[in-house]
C-alpha cells in the first residue's frame, strides 16, 4: 500500500510539472507572438496596436542617447512617423524569451533585422495586467562591432559634444 501511495505521489508531481512546462510554454509563445505583432503594427504603421500592446507606464528607450519617452512622449514623438505607410520597420530574427517563476513577469532579449540598418538588439521587459501581457520597458540599441569601435568612436564622440552643447 505504501508503495502504491508513493507511486501515486510520483505521478501527481510528474503531473504538475508538466502542467507548468506547458503553461510556460504557452506564456512564450504569446509573448513571441505580441512581439512579432508589435513590429509589424509599427512597419504597417498601425498606431493604435502598436500602443495598445504598452502598458500605461512603458519606457521606450531609443537609440540615440536622448531618447528615453514615457507611452505619452513616444507616442507624440512617434505620431508624425504612423502617418506615413510605415513608421519603422525591424523584425526579430532572433528571440529569447524568459518567465518569472509565477509567470506574470517576462524579459526578452532579440536580434532584430531592418530595412535601414544593420543587425539591431531589443531588450524588453513585460507584465501581465488583467490577463494580458504588455509591454513595460522596451530598449532598441544598434549593435556596433568591437572591431569598429576605434573607427565610430570620435564620430560618436563629436555628436554628443553637440548635444551636450545645446
Amino acid at each position: 500500500m505504501r508503495k502504491a501511495f508513493i507511486l501515486l505521489l510520483m505521478i501527481i508531481g510528474a503531473a504538475q510539472i508538466c502542467a507548468a512546462q506547458d503553461a510556460a510554454s504557452r506564456a512564450k509563445a504569446d509573448i513571441d507572438a505580441l512581439m512579432t505583432t508589435w513590429h509589424k503594427a509599427a512597419a504597417a504603421a498601425d498606431e493604435k496596436t502598436y500602443f495598445d500592446l504598452m502598458a500605461p507606464e512603458a519606457i521606450f528607450l531609443g537609440t540615440d542617447a536622448t531618447e528615453r519617452w514615457t507611452k505619452d512622449e513616444f507616442r507624440n514623438y512617434a505620431e508624425s512617423r504612423f502617418k506615413g505607410g510605415s513608421a519603422w520597420v525591424y523584425w526579430a530574427t532572433k528571440r529569447n524569451i524568459y518567465l518569472s517563476s509565477d509567470r506574470t513577469v517576462a524579459w526578452l532579449d532579440e536580434e532584430l533585422a531592418s530595412k535601414s540598418y544593420w543587425t539591431c538588439r531589443g531588450t524588453a521587459a513585460l507584465e501581465m495586467v488583467n490577463g494580458q501581457w504588455k509591454i513595460r520597458h522596451y530598449n532598441l540599441m544598434f549593435t556596433i562591432p568591437n572591431s569598429a569601435v576605434r573607427e565610430i568612436k570620435p564620430v560618436i564622440q563629436r555628436e554628443l559634444a553637440k548635444t551636450e552643447k545645446k
